[in-house]
């Protein structure tokens, strides 16, 4: 089983309810967050489109934030969560640097914390609450492994692409296009 999340930039409207939700869902402290709206020009006039998308941490296969952790507070949970252990954590930020997706902040407690695609309300076989409140429904979690799943056919059957891909990091956030 390894959990992924797909995201149609064809429907997301950067309405950021799925940050409001995420915020309110882990008690993400005010003017920090979880998860952000990114808006993207590609092309070149006349043929100019706009990419809107919902970036967070990419639960990455390759993760360099676990690789560069000296106390194994930054560790990968069984579906490839890509977590950390706040009372393992000292506040180092070797995490934050290795992160190529900026997807990493230092708590005002003092410890790093990230997305955890709502680890909690997975194990409830609850969606994360980012996909959960999504008005456009452009926001898919589940099982990349399960060539049933809705998100493993969406990738089978959708152009899509992940956010540096030239990292290594084999991140498993993917956005159609």
């Amino acid at each position: 089983m390894r959990y992924a999340m797909v995201i149609d930039t064809r429907l997301c409207v950067g309405c950021m309810n799925c940050v409001v939700a995420c915020k309110t869902e882990n008690n993400v402290p005010a003017g920090f967050n979880r998860d952000w709206i990114t808006e993207t020009l590609r092309g070149g006039f006349p043929d100019v489109r706009l990419e809107i998308r919902s970036e967070r941490c990419n639960h990455c296969d390759n993760p360099p934030c676990v690789h560069c952790c000296p106390t194994g507070a930054s560790h990968v949970r069984e579906g490839g969560f890509v977590m950390v252990e706040k009372n393992k954590c000292i506040g180092c930020k070797a995490c934050i640097a290795a992160c190529p997706y900026d997807a990493r902040f230092t708590h005002p407690e003092g410890y790093v914390s990230k997305c955890t695609f709502c680890i909690h309300r997975v194990a409830e076989g609850l969606d994360p609450a980012c996909v959960s409140v999504c008005p456009t429904h452009c926001m898919f979690f589940g099982d990349v492994d399960d060539p049933a799943s809705e998100v493993s056919q969406l990738l089978t059957t959708r152009r899509h692409h992940a956010l540096l891909p030239e990292a290594g990091c084999r991140p498993h956030v993917f956005y159609l296009s």
